[in-house]
């Protein structure tokens, strides 16, 4: 009976560990709790005449926006979660 509980107990613990390493690893894919609203990014960027917006990712605390302008022209933008500025402003 007790190694049965203790076998449980190291797989709970187990489980609970792997978990815990797994959720860390995506720390840096999730925007900030005072972040603005995505929708709120994309809207300013089309605001500024980005229309055509074909990604958007979180990495490196960042949003990276891949934009296609109007000559083709493909470009990765690099907007500040908090405040919605480019990386150039």
């Amino acid at each position: 009976m007790l190694r049965t509980i203790s076998a449980i107990a190291i797989a709970i613990c187990t489980v609970a560990f792997a978990g815990a390493a797994y959720a860390s690893w995506f720390e840096d894919e999730t925007p900030p709790a005072n972040a603005k609203p995505l929708s709120v990014i994309i809207k300013s960027l089309e605001d500024r005449g980005y229309k055509t917006i074909s990604e958007v990712e979180f990495e490196d605390g960042k949003w990276e926006v891949e934009v296609h302008q109007a000559n083709g022209k493909e470009m990765e933008l690099h907007v500040d979660p908090i405040n919605g500025l480019l990386a150039s402003e």
